[in-house]
């Protein structure tokens, strides 16, 4: 059974400000050099990944030393820019993404301890709610409302319950 209330923290106004308006910032000096695919467009395009980052790395360093191979079609200057800004983008993605997956977690966990907490509460409404004390039916039906579509929930069977 989870532990109630593993973390219990309280982010004071101007940290969360100061974090908005690095947010901000970044935003606003990214803009032009970010874009937004949709799903279709990200499932198209072949990938650039850890196998296949050496695999370009070479290919620059082998134009470079032997250009009599370089098609006529392929901008070789453009490449290069296109890995710098891979690499440079690399730089900006690493950091954030564990960021993202630090508030990530750490909304799941006060999400959860806030949802048990609410459960106690409700439980505790329900159960004074059928000795009919004042204002805890009013509450009830107000609460109840959010586990109305769920229907009964049946106990999974064990090896012991066949």
């Amino acid at each position: 059974m989870p532990k109630d209330n593993l973390l219990s923290i309280v982010i004071p106004p101007e940290v969360a400000t100061t974090v908005l308006n690095a947010i901000n910032v970044i935003s606003t000096q990214l803009k032009p050099y970010v874009i937004a695919l949709s799903m279709e467009e990200r499932k198209a395009l072949p990938k650039l990944g850890n196998k296949t980052i050496p695999f370009v790395e070479k290919v620059i360093e082998y134009a470079d030393t032997e250009p009599q191979f370089i098609p006529p079609y392929l901008d070789l200057a453009e490449l290069k820019r296109d890995y710098a800004a891979v690499n440079t983008l690399n730089l900006f993605h690493r950091p954030l993404n564990e960021i993202i997956s630090n508030i990530s977690d750490t909304l799941m966990e006060e999400g959860s301890d806030s949802y048990r907490n609410s459960l106690k509460y409700y439980e505790s409404v329900k159960t004074v709610a059928k000795n009919d004390v004042p204002n805890a039916k009013t509450i009830y039906e107000d609460l109840k409302k959010r586990f109305e579509n769920q229907g009964k929930r049946v106990e999974p069977t064990t090896k012991k319950d066949e």
